[in-house]
């Protein structure tokens, strides 16, 4: 480490406890061969390791760390993320008074090492009462763009974007549901790094840049979600895209048995999308090659494995934009983006636990109706008395965790505004009595919804998310995104 770097470890070891000092710094450096350096804001362990040759590891090979204690540091975390495999690169994130931000991320040299850190390190208790968790990190690369004419075509957007931003690789754009040679009025930006994403949105963001003649929109593109190789080798469901909206679920079983009758078990479909179940994986992975770009009344289709979604974090992951809670969360597949603008993964499903960190996962409730037959008995009950899985909205899910702690229900006050083109925009501000005279006496998102219901969601879900923090209701997902931007 340079003189530079040994007085910033001095300024550190200041402010520490007996936990982490200068000599522990520099004691791991000399016992792995890694050097150590902080800037702006972070302190990097390694990037690249002692005779390393080549380029650094691809995406996938970095895991987001967080709960980390505020007083650890490098010398007690390094060993144990060791464990997992080659420590390629370990980031820490560091406040001005010398205390970590509680948050890391660390890079191996291959995507294995990093689902091994996963598996073996997430809920990990780093220290007595203190449990880390450990989930995939990945730089966005995309950006959402919103309020584009809808009449232009995607090679119209991508010479655009090229001529107003550097680094522009694609350009992702969806037909509308109901005009197919229109476009749906956004479209996502791919570019070859996270920085160059990061310089653009940067250019694009004030809200005043204008493309055609139109005040843009511009956000980060939700990721799409990363699953597992093993877990795709089971799937034995097929996402359909691209249908018309008059096609029936009866249609698309009828297409799709044409290649092998009888190999179709049913059709979910929700305006032009479908999901098609399938008897045996073999006869959907089939089916996949053969009926993709067919055309079924009149409209090519797409057709993709779907993935799994994880029903745990997956709504933590799009608080940065105006949720969509609407029939469609009844599916239990992510894929390509429909409803939801900003993502690339389906609208979000809502968590299926209230309860700590550590705890293991309760199983999960299936979203699907019954016939109600006369007769039937029925037994009154309280919503209180059901297990939180049974709740699939962040409404019912601040509600219920209040009842738990026995607080007085929240409550929701309403405001609006006016948009630029006369939109009327809303937004929630929630005050729990119970905790009002805290550190924060009311919660309210930093986004507006042009909807009642998206407004109150949105305001339950952000709530939540700063409970999260004072009481430790979830896992660490929920405040990965938030910590990245």
């Amino acid at each position: 480490m340079n003189e530079e770097n040994i007085d910033g470890t001095n300024g550190c070891s200041k402010v520490r406890t007996g936990t982490q000092n200068e000599a522990a710094l520099l004691a791991l450096m000399e016992k792995t061969g890694y050097n150590m350096v902080q800037e702006n804001g972070q302190r990097k362990f390694g990037g690249p390791p002692p005779g390393w040759e080549g380029p650094p590891p691809p995406r996938g090979c970095e895991v987001f760390v967080g709960k980390i204690p505020r007083d650890m540091y490098e010398d007690e975390l390094v060993p144990v993320f060791e464990r997992a495999g080659k420590i390629y690169e370990f980031r820490l994130m560091m406040e001005f008074s010398g205390e970590n931000r509680g948050y890391a991320f660390v890079m191996y040299t291959t995507k294995e090492e990093a689902q091994l850190a996963i598996r073996i390190l997430n809920n990990y208790e780093i220290r007595p009462g203190k449990f880390i968790g450990v989930c995939v990190s990945l730089d966005n690369c995309r950006l959402f763009i919103g309020a584009i004419p809808k009449e232009k075509k995607k090679e119209e957007i991508l010479d655009e974007m090229k001529k107003v931003t550097e680094g522009v690789v694609d350009v992702i754009v969806y037909p509308s549901a109901t005009d197919k040679t229109k476009n749906r009025g956004f479209a996502f930006v791919e570019y070859e790094s996270h920085r160059a994403a990061a310089m653009a949105r940067r250019k694009l963001i004030p809200g005043t840049f204008q493309l055609w003649g139109h005040t843009i929109q511009v956000d980060w593109a939700d990721p799409e979600k990363e699953v597992d190789e093993e877990t795709m080798q089971r799937v034995k469901v097929l996402y359909v895209r691209n249908l018309m909206i008059s096609t029936t679920e009866e249609t698309i079983k009828a297409e799709f048995n044409k290649f092998k009758p009888g190999a179709v078990e049913r059709v979910k479909k929700l305006r032009d999308y479908a999901f098609v179940h399938f008897f045996n994986r073999e006869d959907a992975v089939a089916a996949m090659s053969v009926m993709n770009g067919k055309c079924i009344d009149g409209a090519s289709i797409e057709v993709t494995l779907a993935k799994p979604v994880n029903k745990e974090n997956t709504w933590r992951q799009h608080l940065n934009g105006q949720i969509s809670p609407n029939s469609e969360n009844l599916i239990v597949f992510a894929n390509k983006e429909e409803s939801h603008p900003k993502t690339l993964g389906k609208p979000p499903t809502l968590p299926t636990r209230l309860n700590g960190q550590h705890s293991p996962s309760p199983p999960e409730v299936e979203r699907c109706t019954y016939p109600f037959f006369p007769g039937t008995k029925l037994t009154p009950i309280s919503m209180y008395s059901l297990k939180s899985n049974h709740f699939n909205s962040a409404v019912m899910h601040l509600d219920y965790y209040c009842n738990k702690n026995n607080w007085a229900p929240p409550e929701y006050y309403l405001y609006s505004t006016t948009s630029q083109d006369g939109k009327v925009l809303l937004v929630y501000k929630i005050i729990i009595p119970a905790v009002a005279n805290g550190s924060q006496s009311y919660f309210m998102p930093d986004k507006l919804c042009t909807t009642l219901e998206d407004a109150k969601e949105l305001a339950a879900q952000f709530t939540l998310l700063h409970l999260d923090r004072e009481h430790n209701l979830f896992s660490l997902d929920l405040c990965r995104r938030i910590w990245r931007k």
